[in-house]
């Protein structure tokens, strides 16, 4: 399974994609970070982390995207602007069909360490360590983002048995959308 994890942030919105299978060893498919200048107009900010995003997947074709779910910060306009990229995210995802999850920092960080309050620098020695790299991935988003993937893949299960039939849920939805959309392109009227 290739699983793309999301840091999501509107200036550095972390990416990372990996492959393997609960019990199996993983594999680095691709870290990186989408960055956005923080002085841009909120709404381009935006349009780069989807563009940015939507390449990645495009060009990484991953199964599933596990995105960080956004809890509750004391700065709201810094946890708006979060949970906004997470949405770009998870939109980006539903137009492919694509599964998502989300993961708290505590579930990803327990997954990859085996402690749920581990610090950056601790859930970066491990995802260094489980993916077998010579250089830890840098800025921390980039390993966070590959730390969601991580904890992805490993749950498995039952859990990828409920992706499944969300997905035909979300496929249905995407083709109806892509429906609508050449309908207004060919100016006729969706059914």
């Amino acid at each position: 399974m290739r699983v793309m994890g999301v840091d999501p942030g509107l200036t550095r919105c972390g990416v990372g994609v990996v492959e393997g299978a609960p019990g199996r060893r993983l594999s680095l498919v691709h870290v990186s970070v989408v960055r956005t200048p923080p002085d841009d107009d909120h709404a381009l900010r935006l349009l780069g982390v989807e563009r940015g995003i939507e390449a990645l997947m495009d060009e990484l074709a991953p199964d599933a995207v596990a995105v960080e779910r956004v809890f509750s910060q004391h700065n709201v306009r810094t946890v708006m602007g979060t949970a906004q990229a997470a949405g770009i995210a998870m939109l980006a995802a539903a137009r492919r069909g694509l599964p998502v999850a989300l993961h708290t920092p505590s579930e990803a960080k327990a997954a990859v360490t085996g402690n749920g309050r581990a610090d950056k620098a601790q859930v970066t020695h491990m995802v260094t360590r489980l993916l077998g790299l010579d250089d830890a991935p840098r800025p921390a988003d980039a390993a966070d983002a590959l730390a969601l993937a991580i904890c992805h893949v490993w749950r498995g299960g039952p859990r990828r048995r409920l992706d499944a039939a969300r997905t035909s849920r979300i496929e249905e939805a995407a083709r109806a959308e892509r429906e609508r959309l050449a309908a207004r392109t060919r100016g006729g009227t969706p059914e």
